[in-house]
């Protein structure tokens, strides 16, 4: 059977236009547009279960690049399991205001809503990263968005938050990703504020989650519209979910991670409490909680989530003061915390290995906020810059870009020491890009000099111009 839907003659009132458009089910569709006079477009998904007589949920997906198309093909599988209409739009982007984004978004919101049927109460934002932190403003701005799923990402500014307009969040994210910290926080403040919420925890860093948490993420949007009374019970559904969670807390107690068993119990208990009887779910926690395996975990991770704490402002505070200072003395320093770092991956204990990834991670974070910074200034600092992403190689020697704009900046200045430097540095580190080498701004004399082509011919066994050995 063909599967294919045509919707005829749509009529956007809110533009006074119509369009005539094909979608196959079961498959992104690219490039519809918004209105015939506004130049915006979107990218869509139907499931193959899709029928146009009855009303659907809907995810509107945020990637602050505008690649709709992309971010939809990340939730795809989770939205065919679970029934979910998915749309996207190719106009956000990180470099418009949120005002300019929150409006693209409620244009591409009209636009679905007209096209096909939708359940009001079952509208939800999602995202990955800085788009899952665009996704959990929406709900604030634009009230029809009952929930959130945020890939990597706590809630953007938890201050605007009211419980006026409470929204269901969900949050997905690896113990290795710098912003785990963050979403336990942002899980504190979401309790206190008597938020739904969950977080979904699996062993990884900042990576999309697998397919399995997204699906899960969406099956606890429609338990906590079942425990609420605004959709139907379904009592298979609820059984399959709840048999499926105590499956995944028996793997992780056989695991030996009973922190994270007893977080998924606890996330049960909230989830299941007006569904159907948790007080099995309540003695289990309760006699977890009392094993000698929790209790030490429990211990080592608040020590480690202390000192991580302390660290972190460590790299705030000196990268601060290094900037304003352009210290390059304390390049030596950066370079120390980072062999430390690197320590963490030779010991024993899990979690001092996690936090080493973490801090990792948050530090390269951090400087590429204060690089955002530097540039957003009027004059540009250069030689801030410049520090940045010195301090950037050390960090990430497969930072390519940064080693490029330091030999930009010094072959400007006619610093060709340094530049020669990080050009052996970036090929001892595997770039291999001679085309871009040989294109750099401000390197024009500095790429036709002997000492430039030598470090290039010695990693690339060739360079454009020949050296002439006197």
């Amino acid at each position: 059977m063909k599967k294919t839907v045509l919707l005829l003659l749509l009529f956007f009132s809110f533009f006074g236009t119509a369009q005539k458009i094909v979608i196959k089910k079961g498959a992104v569709i690219d490039g519809i547009k918004v209105g015939d006079t506004i130049p915006e477009t979107f990218a869509i998904y139907l499931p193959t279960a899709f029928e146009i007589t009855k009303k659907w949920p809907v995810l509107f997906v945020y990637d602050t690049q505008g690649r709709g198309k992309r971010v939809l093909s990340m939730f795809r599988e989770a939205a065919e399991e679970q029934g979910f209409i998915l749309a996207a739009s190719n106009n956000i982007n990180d470099s418009l205001s949120l005002s300019q984004n929150v409006l693209v978004s409620s244009r591409m919101f009209n636009a679905v809503f007209a096209m096909v049927p939708i359940q009001k109460n079952r509208v939800y934002t999602g995202g990955y990263t800085e788009g899952a932190r665009l996704a959990s403003l929406m709900p604030t701005f634009i009230k029809q968005v009952k929930g959130v799923i945020a890939c990597g990402s706590p809630v953007a500014n938890s201050e605007v938050l009211s419980s006026k307009n409470p929204f269901h969040f969900i949050g997905i994210v690896g113990v290795e990703d710098y912003n785990y910290t963050a979403m336990l926080a942002t899980e504190k403040v979401l309790n206190k504020l008597r938020f739904p919420n969950n977080l979904l925890v699996f062993q990884g860093g900042q990576e999309w989650p697998e397919t399995a948490y997204i699906s899960k993420a969406m099956e606890l949007l429609n338990l906590g519209l079942m425990a609420k009374g605004e959709l139907p019970k379904d009592e298979a559904f609820i059984d399959k979910t709840y048999r499926n969670s105590l499956g995944e807390i028996s793997s992780l107690i056989t695991e030996n991670k009973p922190l994270l068993a007893d977080r998924l119990l606890r996330e049960m208990m909230e989830n299941y409490r007006l569904l159907r009887n948790v007080d099995s779910l309540k003695m289990s926690s309760k006699t977890l909680r009392k094993t000698k395996q929790f209790r030490s975990a429990n211990r080592t991770l608040n020590s480690i989530f202390f000192r991580e704490s302390l660290i972190k402002e460590d790299y705030v505070y000196y990268l601060e003061e290094d900037v304003l200072t352009y210290n390059y003395n304390n390049l030596g320093w950066w370079k120390y915390q980072m062999e430390k770092l690197q320590e963490y991956e030779k010991k024993p204990s899990i979690y001092e290995k996690q936090m080493g990834r973490r801090l990792k991670g948050f530090v390269n974070a951090l400087i590429a906020d204060n690089i955002d910074i530097v540039k957003a200034e009027t004059p540009v600092d250069e030689e801030a810059l410049n520090f940045l992403w010195m301090v950037n190689t050390i960090t990430d020697a497969k930072s390519y870009q940064s080693y490029l704009n330091i030999i930009s900046y010094s072959a400007k200045i006619e610093d060709y020491g340094t530049a020669l430097f990080y050009l052996e540095e970036l090929l001892k580190n595997g770039y291999t890009d001679q085309a871009t080498l040989y294109s750099l701004e401000h390197t024009a004399l500095f790429r036709i000099m002997p000492e430039f082509n030598k470090v290039v011919a010695k990693y690339l066994k060739d360079a454009r111009y020949d050296v002439i050995e006197e």
